[in-house]
């Protein structure tokens, strides 16, 4: 106890200085959320960052500390928010229903953490959180809060603590102390409520991590506790890293307060946009000038162009070679940067008309618009110049982008906020267009694009195993053929297993086979007024053989922010009499000022259960953790991670095709909630498809919206920057 007091009395006496302290790095502890070793302090992970960590330092079920193996996971979703998942067990492979596994422990748990905000920074900081607080079996249940204090090379924290386990850790008042005198070196002690414990933690520094994060090494080395089962020293090893580089841009600087000449007082292009989805003319009708700088000329010629013959108004003056010239520099340029099926054209007014498709930044195609965006504003030197850009998906028009060269070259250059009209409609192209060369250059149609993919099944701390997994390698090979329409053929290749999926074992049902399993014919189609629909006919297998039909149909709102969507399927056996089907009604938020998309869906299931799934995404750049609930055949609650496994810029398609990996490979666990035992329930709400689904070929993973589009404009100048 005397112990006790002089670390609780230090801490307190830290909290009441008003001092701020340089930064102290904040790491995992070995109970899964940030803190010391036992203990939280009042820090948490920043937004976008991950931490994957093991320890040897087991809890049994709250009744003493032992050699074992504890796994954690923690995120910070959003600014002062953590969460993670926590897996203790005895053993890795002991089956607990055996003589050997008996007596084990194998527990799955999740933490929360929120640092309260509007704490003066110069204060302390505050945080609440629970530990293990939902699910079937709550061993570690935990809720407590902390107050923290950076002062010098020091951290101190203090807080109250209550749970029911028997050793007492966490039940009560607890403090701690970190000192960090090194960037790489830290030590560590503390009061868990029940013992005082001391560590030390060494860091590797990320930029001897090609950049990539930290690994941290935590070692236990003392501990006045009366529940040890012997007396050597825990060790944890940690992993840091954030989702995404593709976050945090410097924002560009607000517009000057002058208008548009081409609008009305007071109305910026994307207000514009929103209310008339303006035409290239309306977009920057002011450039129709009668005097314009050395060699230029008057044109009267007819053009002749994809539209016919045309004229050119009396007066108008332009420079065409000029322009004929940098036209068709721009096109080769984006025929260089990979970009298919590509059309430029200019007009007598100074307007540069440029239609594309994406098939090389295929993890986002806010991407490739602002590589197109950028090569505009580096080729298209005229003064007054105008731009309609046009991207499309085989030959189905996304989205459309106008606004004035000299404009966007302003943002470029200086970081001033651009002026765009953004509309996820084709616009009729003007009259009087002359087009460079062919039409259309780089066609998509009859090249294959093979994507490639790890596939698995698996179980987390299961009675069976810590860990259980089936592993294949995916390959999905599309080749567009026409117009929205293509054929897929997918299939796997077996790689490796454990032991509980082999044959006549618990898992084996599930278990990754080599074969193939989708052979499809799909058609896309846009409608109007924001109508989507795509349908698919072939085989798919399920365990079984089937011949089946999905249909997809999906309405966006005008700026994106809202879509509902529904899914039907139909499937028969081909080697038996019966069949399946589904249907699935489905509605989505476009969060785009956090990052977050939100998705409902109620529906009847594959394998024959129905209820509701209800779903947060956590956006960082192009990768998101997801929380999930599910409530069809049972209850369950996870939390979910998708990354993408290919690079930011994949290789350009060539004529004998595109190898590519994954733009978004997703990972789940959960438990059942409400219930006193968590059974396996494996594919709940599960409806069958393809990898070409409306999400991905059209939609941009669900984010197709010309909000998210303006909420990324630091993204569209950074990808030119970095890839021109």
């Amino acid at each position: 106890m005397p112990k006790f007091n002089t670390l609780f009395l230090s801490c307190a006496a830290a909290l009441s200085l008003p001092v701020v302290a340089s930064d102290i790095k904040t790491y995992q502890s070995f109970t899964g959320y940030t803190g010391l070793i036992n203990t939280p302090n009042a820090h948490v992970l920043n937004k976008g960052t991950i931490d994957i960590g093991y320890n040897n330092q087991l809890d049994f079920r709250g009744q003493k500390y032992m050699d074992g193996h504890n796994f954690a996971f923690s995120a910070g979703l959003l600014k002062g928010l953590e969460v993670g998942g926590f897996v203790a067990s005895n053993t890795m492979h002991d089956n607990m229903f055996h003589s050997a596994g008996r007596g084990q422990t194998r527990d799955l748990s999740f933490n929360i953490k929120y640092q309260v905000p509007y704490i003066p920074q110069d204060w302390f900081s505050f945080a609440i959180g629970a530990r293990d607080f939902e699910g079937a079996a709550n061993n570690y249940k935990t809720f407590y809060a902390v107050a923290s204090k950076e002062l010098w090379d020091f951290r101190f924290s203090g807080g109250v603590g209550s749970t029911d386990r028997r050793m007492g850790q966490m039940d009560g008042v607890f403090a701690g102390v970190e000192w960090q005198p090194l960037e790489w070196f830290s030590l560590l002690t503390e009061y868990d409520a029940e013992a005082v414990n001391a560590a030390a933690r060494i860091t590797v520094p990320k930029k001897w991590l090609y950049d990539i994060g930290e690994l941290t090494f935590t070692s236990r080395f003392y501990s006045s506790t009366d529940f040890s089962e012997d007396e050597s020293n825990y060790w944890g090893v940690n992993f840091t890293l954030p989702l995404s580089n593709q976050v945090n841009y410097p924002q560009p600087a607000p517009a000057p307060t002058h208008t548009t000449a081409a609008l009305p007082a007071k109305t910026s292009l994307k207000q514009h946009a929103t209310a008339n989805a303006p035409t290239p003319s309306t977009a920057n009708a002011a450039v129709k000038r009668a005097n314009n700088t050395a060699n230029k000329h008057t044109t009267t010629q007819a053009d002749v162009s994809r539209s016919g013959v045309h004229s050119a108004p009396l007066g108008v003056t332009y420079s065409e070679p000029t322009l004929n010239k940098q036209a068709l520099a721009l096109k080769t340029q984006l025929a260089k940067d990979g970009f298919e099926n590509i059309a430029v054209a200019y007009s007598v007014d100074k307007q540069i008309y440029i239609e594309f498709e994406n098939a090389t930044f295929n993890r986002n195609d806010i991407d490739a618009l602002g590589l197109v965006l950028g090569r505009v504003s580096e080729i298209i030197t005229e003064q007054q110049a105008g731009f309609h850009i046009q991207l499309n998906k085989y030959n189905i028009a996304l989205f459309t982008l106008q606004g004035e060269v000299d404009n966007y070259r302003e943002f470029i250059v200086n970081g001033i906020t651009p002026d765009l009209a953004i509309t996820q409609n084709a616009v009729t192209p003007p009259g009087g267009l002359t087009w460079i060369g062919a039409t259309y250059a780089n066609s998509p149609y009859f090249k294959p694009r093979l994507t490639l993919s790890p596939t698995i099944s698996n179980t987390y701390a299961t009675e069976i195993g810590v860990y259980d997994y089936s592993l294949a390698l995916k390959a999905d090979l599309e080749v567009p053929l026409w117009q929205g329409g293509g054929v897929i053929v997918s299939g796997q290749v077996h790689l490796a297993n454990s032991d509980d999926y082999d044959k006549n074992k618990p898992y084996h049902n599930y278990r990754k086979e080599t074969g193939i399993t989708r052979a499809a014919v799909h058609q896309t189609f846009k409608l109007p007024f924001g109508f989507y629909n795509q349908t698919q006919v072939g085989f798919f297998k399920e365990y079984y053989d089937f011949e089946g039909i999905t249909n997809e149909t999906a309405w966006l709102s005008k700026q994106g922010r809202h879509k509902v969507s529904a899914k039907l399927g139909y499937f028969e056996y081909q080697d038996y009499l019966g069949s399946e089907e589904y249907q699935a009604l489905s509605y989505q938020y476009n969060w785009v000022e956090q990052n977050m998309t939100l998705h409902a869906q109620v529906g009847n299931y594959f394998y024959g259960d129905s209820g509701v799934k209800l779903e947060s995404r956590f956006w960082f750049g192009d990768s998101y953790i997801g929380l999930f609930y599910e409530n069809t055949d049972a209850q369950k609650a996870g939390a979910s991670i998708s990354i993408p496994l290919t690079p930011r810029k994949d290789m350009a398609v060539t004529r004998y095709g595109q190898v590519t990996g994954t733009s978004e490979y997703r990972h789940s666990i959960s438990s059942q909630i409400g219930e006193s035992h968590n059974r396996l329930v494996f594919n709940q709400g599960y409806t069958p498809g393809t990898a070409v689904n409306l999400d991905n070929l059209l939609l941009n993973q669900g984010r197709a919206s010309s909000d998210y589009i303006y909420a990324n404009l630091a993204r569209l100048k950074e990808v030119y920057l970095t890839y021109r």
